[in-house]
């Protein structure tokens, strides 16, 4: 069994993903990197002998099983799950959204979530030495949520509930949960925010972003901490992005 800190990054190929991967890698972990498209995994996995590039979709109960099988036998232990795969899915109002955009939204981000947690927890639980820790990505949608949102939003409000519950429910086996919400990564997935975002006024403006690294940088912070302390939840933004206050 190797001794080394072992983490599974979700959503690595990309964005805040492939920010997060890249840091845990540079701080000494092994690092399993998940995501739907091999292509950009293997490209974050580079040359380095401490990734495995291991395609997964989330939000289907088989392959984020294999997922986790895959590193217990690879690596023999978990310490790290950053739950990170998401997705907003199609703009619209609760009138326009359909069932069938509202169910892919709820697999990827609250199901995904849900599925990693169990098979993280339960590798955790049952290693010696036991324990380990879960960081959900919230998004600032935990708390408010931007027009024609209603799925996104919803889940990312759910992540909450999760966390809270991975914290309680992680509190006899040294499991501890916490949750990063983050608002305005400059991101492939948010390159849209910078040129213009929908207003709760019903105005498009454009808001100001901030480097993803220090992201990767608050993760590792929380992920660094001993398994005595937790970062419950932390809020990282652009400073003067509408979040607080009336916009």
């Amino acid at each position: 069994m190797s001794n080394e800190r072992v983490a599974v990054v979700t959503g690595a190929g990309s964005g805040l993903g492939r920010v997060i991967a890249r840091a845990l890698l540079a701080e000494g972990y092994r690092v399993a990197l998940a995501g739907r498209r091999p292509e950009p995994l293997a490209e974050v996995a580079g040359d380095s002998t401490a990734a495995r590039a291991i395609p997964t979709d989330v939000a289907d109960a088989e392959s984020a099983r294999a997922l986790f099988d895959t590193v217990e036998q690879e690596w023999g232990r978990l310490d790290l799950l950053v739950n990170n795969a998401g997705t907003f899915g199609p703009a619209g109002d609760v009138g326009e959204l359909s069932a069938e955009d509202w169910n892919t939204v709820v697999q990827a981000n609250l199901t995904g979530s849900f599925l990693c947690a169990h098979h993280a927890f339960r590798i955790m639980k049952d290693q010696d030495p036991r324990g380990g820790r879960i960081i959900n990505n919230g998004s600032i949608s935990a708390h408010a949520p931007r027009p024609r949102s209603a799925a996104y939003t919803a889940t990312k409000h759910a992540i909450t509930g999760l966390t809270k519950s991975i914290s309680l429910d992680g509190r006899p086996h040294d499991i501890a949960c916490g949750q990063i919400d983050i608002g305005n990564a400059a991101t492939d997935m948010t390159s849209g925010i910078a040129t213009g975002a929908a207003q709760a006024d019903g105005s498009v403006r454009p808001e100001p972003t901030f480097d993803p690294q220090h992201v990767a940088d608050a993760v590792r912070y929380m992920a660094g901490l001993p398994l005595s302390a937790n970062v419950q939840f932390m809020t990282i933004t652009a400073t003067t992005m509408p979040f607080i206050g009336r916009g």
